[in-house]
């Protein structure tokens, strides 16, 4: 009974942690699509994209 009361106690301490945790992982993920947005409105990256999407739809037996 004493370890369930300790085990208890010490989720008690973490509480909060998964919310901070999901915090980072949000800003994380947003920094991460900031730089994504960057990167896209270069002509030069666009355009290496969209010859790598128009070669991989096209069909050349």
């Amino acid at each position: 009974m004493r370890r369930l009361r300790d085990r208890f106690r010490q989720l008690r301490d973490e509480e909060g942690a998964a919310t901070a945790e999901y915090a980072i992982a949000t800003m994380a993920a947003v920094g991460f699509a900031g730089l994504l947005v960057v990167i896209m409105r270069s002509n030069e990256i666009r355009g290496i994209l969209t010859e790598l999407v128009r070669n991989a739809l096209t069909y050349s037996p």
